[in-house]
């Protein structure tokens, strides 16, 4: 969980902060890991820029990438131009925003310049990206390659949240005398010992090292947490894998890391709780796959609860189904714990089952929520009665081990409370809330998540990121709304520096085909699935297969999938579907390498971050525009604020949104200047409706041809 961006005033301290940070204050100088308060930013010598321009010169380094593994040396003037422009950014201590449409390399051209400002800083530099995919790219393909290039001693490390790291004192713990009441199951007991041989051999000690299936809940039994962390009291302190990590991560040159750890640091900074941030103090920070930057600032900013989290966090207290859990050793508190649980278990209950009973009744299972009352919480003021009765059993232990175990728990009940009192007070200002169920199944209970995210996330942004003191660098290759980055800046609140939109390297004109609709149905129409899966059948035939259907909604992604699959594996064709058994990094594989020719049904993620050159691609087909489903709570209330100052929702917001997901979309099928293939739109509204026009000025011109 992460608790929402409510900053207090300079100076000020909530009674939640107090107790976190009492809880986390550690020793550094004992731990050996030099966290220094901020600084000025210093600014690169002139060399950075020197260099990098040099890198990229005709007789310069990257000429020699294919004699390293890397690709055959390809000039490429927009690389250059993107890579001399962030070193410039970089040497004043401006920020930069760049669109850099696929084929420019902009990993090289912005790996380089930060290479060579980490150096002279001699602070690392940050490069935080949405994938992990792109983020074991970076660290385990490009900048090997790039220090061989150079001929530097590089140090660049794969920054990891901190609980993707196992603990050895709570691994001990869940195979010691007490192993009955720290773990949820005896099941467990072959799973741990399983789990300790990996330990002993594991260099890494973080859970995708792990080359065997792992229980969820046997993980978050055993790895770290803040929370329970001794620090440099701890016996394992020496060989700690976390802490090992984070030595690592201060002596880099450059720290990759994922937006979902970024988003928690700059929150922590911005409460100017630098002693506990989980980032080391870097020099400036380079923002990939930037398109995503406001609705990950909304999620990670904001509030996010799930029911199987509380339930979860009870039960490692007392399951009463099970008998385990910490509260089990003799004596007058833990019974009367353990029969104060059983009651909270239920009040829990009720207190989710009343918002999956008002989703249940919508077709969307989201509910938003537009004023306090409507709900009921007996929830919080249970929680704070086990924290107190919870303190007071803790003072009564003697184990040190089993106390920290307990004092964790007691911090996480804490939370609870104030975030379930929060929530349903609507008590975080300028926050939009709302509620998701899912109904239970007999594989799975019933799942409800409360949520509530930040509205004006520009103005967050402009005062905790962009009006810093360290330069920040956002870049994607989709930003611009028909050539300006104008809306782009708006949304996320950009300030103090400037935008650059690059030229694509690619030949549209000559690699690309547009297919567009005359005479189709309009969405909405009754006859417009049928349609839909007609046209999609005949230009699979027409390149038998290779081909992407992108779907804006599960629902007509699973219709079409079951009205066509017979047809499909009539023509010859593998049918990956979305949504199945198979993950989205397993389908794209197999349609990657499928011996057969394998056409993808795809929704959501696949518009976006998806990377298949050559002849396995040569169709995209985007089904319908995609405007963003205006009943979302958080969308509903972006449009609500835009009518509020006076502007048009349709206008300012729909169109410029899904004008950038059509771009995505579009940007799946050419990858590179030998990749040829044809995109077809199955929406008449991009040839009929006057919008339309912003829709095809969004991509490089090449042929069409109408249907």
């Amino acid at each position: 969980m992460v608790a929402p961006a409510s900053f207090p005033e300079k100076g000020e301290k909530t009674d939640a902060e107090e107790k976190n940070a009492a809880a986390d204050a550690l020793d550094f100088a004992r731990v050996e890991v030099e966290l220094h308060a901020e600084e000025e930013f210093r600014p690169s010598r002139p060399d950075c820029l020197e260099e990098t321009a040099a890198f990229f010169a005709e007789d310069g380094p990257l000429k020699h990438a294919g004699d390293f593994g890397g690709h055959p040396y390809e000039p490429r003037p927009q690389q250059a131009v993107m890579a001399n422009e962030i070193a410039a950014a970089l040497e004043s201590g401006r920020n930069l925003c760049i669109e850099a449409p696929t084929g420019v390399g902009k990993s090289f051209a912005y790996l380089i310049p930060a290479i060579y400002a980490a150096l002279s800083m001699k602070k690392p530099v940050l490069v935080t990206t949405e994938t992990l995919n792109l983020q074991e790219q970076l660290v385990y393909k490009d900048l090997p390659l790039l220090a061989r290039l150079l001929n530097l001693k590089l140090k660049f490390v794969l920054a990891k949240g901190r609980g993707n790291y196992i603990c050895k004192r709570r691994l001990l713990l869940a195979r010691g005398g007490h192993r009955d009441e720290f773990l949820p199951s005896r099941d467990m007991l072959t799973e741990v010992e399983r789990l300790a041989d990996w330990a002993d051999r594991t260099g890494d000690g973080s859970r995708y090292d792990i080359d065997f299936p792992l229980d969820n809940e046997l993980w978050s039994c055993v790895c770290s947490e803040a929370s329970n962390c001794s620090g440099p009291a701890c016996k394992h302190f020496r060989s700690c894998f976390y802490w090992k990590a984070r030595r690592e991560w201060e002596t880099a040159d450059i720290v990759v890391a994922n937006h979902a750890l970024f988003f928690v640091d700059l929150k922590i900074r911005a409460l100017e709780a630098l002693e506990t941030s989980p980032l080391p103090n870097y020099g400036a920070v380079i923002f990939d796959e930037a398109h995503t930057l406001e609705d990950s600032a909304a999620q990670h900013l904001g509030f996010s609860l799930r029911s199987g989290a509380l339930r979860h966090f009870l039960n490692r207290l007392y399951n009463p189904a099970t008998g385990k859990g910490l509260l089990l050793r003799p004596g007058e508190s833990s019974l009367q714990l353990r029969s104060i649980i059983a009651k909270v278990q239920e009040a829990a209950t009720e207190y989710f089952e009343q918002f999956l009973e008002a989703v249940a009744r919508r077709s969307d299972s989201v509910l938003r929520i537009v004023s306090p009352g409507k709900f009921t919480d007996q929830l919080s003021a249970q929680l704070g009665n086990v924290a107190k009765l919870l303190r007071d059993y803790i003072a009564e232990q003697e184990d040190a081990d089993f106390r920290t175990e307990l004092q964790s728990l007691h911090e996480r009940c804490l939370a609870f409370q104030e975030e379930i009192a929060g929530f349903t007070e609507m008590a975080w200002e300028e926050h939009v809330y709302w509620a998701e169920g899912r109904a239970p199944t007999p594989a799975r209970g019933a799942m409800v998540e409360l949520d509530a995210a930040p509205l004006n996330v520009a103005a967050l942004l402009h005062n905790i990121l962009f009006n810093g003191k360290k330069s920040v660098i956002l870049t994607s290759a989709t930003l611009a709304v028909n050539g300006t980055l104008d809306y782009f800046f708006k949304r996320v609140g950009f300030a103090n520096g400037s935008g650059m939109v690059l030229d694509s390297p690619f030949d549209y004109a000559k690699q690309v085909k547009l297919y567009l609709p005359r005479t189709m149905p309009l969405p909405g129409e009754e006859n417009y699935y049928g349609a839909v899966c007609d046209e999609i059948l005949r230009f699979l035939k027409f390149t038998n297969g290779h081909a992407f259907v992108l779907f804006t909604s599960y629902g007509m992604l699973r219709t079409c999938a079951e009205e066509l699959q017979d047809e499909i594996r009539d023509l010859g064709l593998k049918l990956l579907v979305h949504g199945g058994e198979l993950s989205r990094t397993a389908l794209l594989q197999e349609f990657k390498e499928s011996d057969v020719p394998s056409v993808l049904f795809g929704a959501t993620s696949f518009w976006t971050g998806v990377d298949v050159p050559g002849e396995a691609l040569s169709n995209v087909m985007i089904t319908k525009l995609p405007f963003a489903v205006p009943s979302h709570p958080l969308t509903e209330a972006r449009l609500e604020r835009i009518r509020l100052e006076g502007g048009e929702p349709f206008r300012d917001y729909s169109i410029p949104d899904a004008v950038l997901k059509f771009r995505q979309g579009v940007g799946r099928l050419i990858r590179s200047k030998t990749d040829q293939g044809i995109i077809v739109v199955l929406d008449r509204r991009i040839v009929t409706k006057a919008y339309g026009a912003r829709f095809l000025d969004s991509i490089p011109p090449c042929p069409v041809e109408y249907f």
